[in-house]
């Protein structure tokens, strides 16, 4: 029954994630449930959300061939950002990543919760002809930003790719919705990726619940990505915040 569970919560979190991001913040607290403490279930998202987020890729290829190939320079920084959060979890014990949990969740919903009004505002007051914009954010600068996002992305995954997408909404991108969640997908993938990588062997990742969530994930992944214009996002969001805010305060009870 666990492994039915895990399955179709992997469905759930992959559709989600392509659709939106944030699926973890439902993820997490169903591998929590199932007795995996809260270090080792972070240390389990890359297993669980890379075959989606390469499934999810694939399905906004389409979209992903109109990203400016600029762009794709900004895997570099996520990758070495990323690495370097992953080394901070290995390094994290027990006792203090519980305690850090409910914080990090926090920040996550928050953020979350205030994406559609950052985006909203920067589109609003990013002003100026082409020209300007380029010496606003020439690439370089926009590498330097994206690394802080990607350690905590290799530090605790969940909630980084709508993280990706409020980020992308201060870039030329900010006008192309489905360009932007093509681009996260490739960012969110590599995360993952790095993470798995540096994770191997640490005794962290459970792989059993780990692979079964990922199976359900590679569905869930391709066919978000596929029926993303489908959805209701209000709904999903809705859900997602709900889920968010109920974990946060369990876990803090919990460790507090």
């Amino acid at each position: 029954m666990t492994d039915i569970i895990l399955f179709l919560a992997g469905i759930l979190v992959g559709g989600i994630n392509a659709i939106a991001g944030g699926g973890m913040l439902i993820g997490f607290p169903i591998l929590l449930a199932t007795g995996i403490p809260p270090l080792m279930a972070s240390a389990t998202t890359g297993v669980i959300v890379l075959p989606g987020n390469i499934a999810a890729a694939v399905g906004y290829r389409y979209y992903l061939r109109k990203v400016p190939r600029s762009y794709l320079l900004l895997i570099i920084p996520v990758i070495i950002g990323a690495a370097t959060g992953t080394i901070l979890l290995r390094h994290t014990s027990h006792e203090a990543f519980a305690k850090y949990i409910p914080i990090l969740i926090l920040l996550a919903v928050i953020i979350f919760a205030f994406q559609p009004f950052l985006n909203k505002y920067v589109h609003g007051n990013v002003h100026g002809p082409a020209k300007v914009r380029r010496r606003v954010w020439p690439i370089v600068w926009t590498g330097l930003a994206i690394f802080p996002l990607a350690v905590y992305g290799g530090y605790f995954g969940a909630g980084f790719g709508f993280i990706m997408l409020s980020f992308f909404g201060f870039t030329s991108l900010r006008e192309h919705l489905h360009r932007m969640n093509a681009l996260k997908t490739v960012m969110t993938t590599c995360v993952a990726a790095t993470a798995l990588v540096v994770l191997v062997g640490s005794g962290l990742i459970d792989w059993q619940h780990g692979m079964v969530m990922a199976a359900g994930n590679l569905i869930g992944g391709y066919y978000g990505a596929t029926a993303t214009q489908k959805v209701s996002l209000p709904a999903i969001r809705i859900a997602i915040l709900v889920i968010g805010c109920v974990t946060t305060v369990y876990l803090g009870l919990r460790s507090y």
